[in-house]
């Protein structure tokens, strides 16, 4: 496994670490019956800190890691990146062999 120690890890860690706690909050609801709304409203919170988790995962992959791949002209890193990006967002975008 390889060692990805970026300048925003413990910022990720963090969101990530409300979003667990939010999540735990919300399965209390959902176990004493709250509202449906108010359960999908907390949800839709969840999944937009998620959502901001993986922004800052994105942004500093592409700062460093393709950044550094790109100098010695490894294409792997950036086709894992479009894999990656694939499965987030449910789509399929071609990889293409001529990205440099």
């Amino acid at each position: 496994m390889n060692n990805h120690n970026h300048p925003q890890s413990k910022q990720v860690i963090n969101r990530l670490s409300r979003a667990i706690g939010h999540l735990e909050s919300i399965k209390k609801m959902a176990e004493e019956g709250r509202d449906c709304s108010e359960l999908l409203n907390q949800i839709s919170a969840v999944i937009s800190a998620l959502n901001g988790a993986s922004k800052v995962i994105i942004e500093d992959h592409i700062n460093h890691c393709v950044v550094e791949a790109a100098k010695v002209d490894d294409k792997k890193v950036v086709n894992d990146l479009v894999d990656a990006i694939n499965k987030y967002i449910g789509i399929h975008i071609k990889n293409n062999d001529s990205i440099h």
